[in-house]
């Protein structure tokens, strides 16, 4: 058995100062740690249990089926900040048949976003034994 002790997401982007000023600026993600100098740097956001390092460059897209799950506590104030800060919303929130309520965004090199909200009444946060 692997004892995984941390985790990250890497992401080599396109056009690296656009995706640092989309995830750390625009959507407002708190910085880790920063390595490496110049525009090709690395940095490393939080994402609750887990990070997003944005470091290299790459001449491709990320692949198609890359997508990221966030999870907030409320997707409509997520929804306005957003486009206060100016993100490109792809669905404004909606609660889906599951009982989650999901938007969805892209970041600059087209990778799919959901930002999720798990309402109190949703069997994901059952727990028999409380």
């Amino acid at each position: 058995m692997v004892h995984v002790l941390s985790s990250r997401i890497l992401l080599r982007p396109t056009d690296p100062e656009r995706s640092r000023a989309f995830y750390g600026d625009a959507l407002g993600l708190a910085v880790y740690r920063e390595f490496g100098t110049g525009p090709e740097r690395g940095t490393v956001y939080f994402l609750g249990g887990g990070f997003l390092e944005v470091s290299g460059r790459s001449a491709t897209p990320p692949t198609p089926g890359l997508q990221l799950w966030l999870q907030v506590a409320d997707a409509r104030a997520a929804h306005a900040d957003f486009v206060v800060r100016g993100v490109e919303v792809a669905r404004e929130p909606v609660k889906e048949p599951w009982g989650l309520v999901e938007m969805w965004i892209t970041d600059p090199d087209g990778v799919k976003i959901v930002i999720v909200e798990v309402p109190e009444d949703h069997p994901i946060r059952y727990r028999p034994s409380i």
